[in-house]
């Protein structure tokens, strides 16, 4: 049973990059998904939630707009686009799933700079 992110990248501010979090053991349909990100030295904060359905997302005021979270039961993938990148937005993005269980990826580095 885990979740892999994958789609971290260096990246250059105002450009782009698309996370993914695939599920291996178990299916993700019943499980609310959500992104969440760690910066050096800081607290691991939410980014964003998507309902089991998909019919609901919340997001962090500071990437409303700029990040959109989605996901394709069928592939058992969760997804994070992310748009207008900025230096602030440089952390480690981790997946989450949360339903009976809870279960946390990896990680993968998001770095935005010059």
């Amino acid at each position: 049973v885990q979740l892999v992110e994958s789609g971290g990248d260096l990246v250059q501010p105002g450009g782009s990059l698309r996370l993914s979090c695939a599920a291996s053991g178990f299916t993700l349909r019943k499980y609310t998904m959500s992104w969440y990100r760690q910066a050096p030295g800081k607290e691991r904060d939410l980014v964003a939630t998507i309902s089991s359905g998909g019919g609901s997302t919340n997001y962090a005021d500071s990437v409303k707009g700029r990040f959109t979270i989605s996901r394709d039961n069928a592939k058992n993938t969760v997804y994070l686009q992310m748009n207008r990148l900025k230096p602030e937005d440089t952390a480690v993005y981790y997946c989450n799933a949360r339903w009976n269980l809870e279960y946390w990826g990896q990680g993968t580095q998001v770095t935005v700079s010059s």
